[in-house]
């Protein structure tokens, strides 16, 4: 199974990103997909989640400014950035709870991130 993520970049201070993560591989389900990120210099933090048929779950500091969702028929997560800030800055990194098909297992998958900056 492969994690592909697209969409960061560099965006001023109170601008927007969508980030997104797409699955491919020997899939049977997505239990669970979310985004980490690794801000300079810091641990990897976990940002949102949501796993299937369950409410997003969200990091205080993001709350009311960033939205998962998932689009179920093409394996795909994204994340939508608002009204970012400095320290949004980060290696942005997908993550995946994956029922493998063949043979059947559950893999736990990271993507190998995307840098989003935050500066004017």
């Amino acid at each position: 199974v492969q994690l592909v993520e697209s969409g960061g970049g560099l965006v001023q201070p109170g601008g927007s990103l969508r980030v997104s993560c797409a699955a491919s591989g020997s899939i049977f389900s997505i239990n669970a997909m979310g985004w980490y990120r690794q801000p300079p210099g810091k641990e990897r933090e976990l940002v949102a989640s949501i796993r299937s048929g369950g409410r997003p779950n969200y990091a205080d500091s993001v709350k009311g400014r960033f939205t998962i969702s998932r689009d179920n028929a093409k394996n795909t997560v994204y994340l939508q950035m608002n009204s970012l800030k400095p320290d949004d800055t980060a290696v942005y990194y997908c993550n995946a709870l994956i029922t493998v098909a063949t043979p059947v297992r559950l893999e736990n998958d990271w993507g190998k991130g995307t840098l989003v900056t935050v500066s004017s």
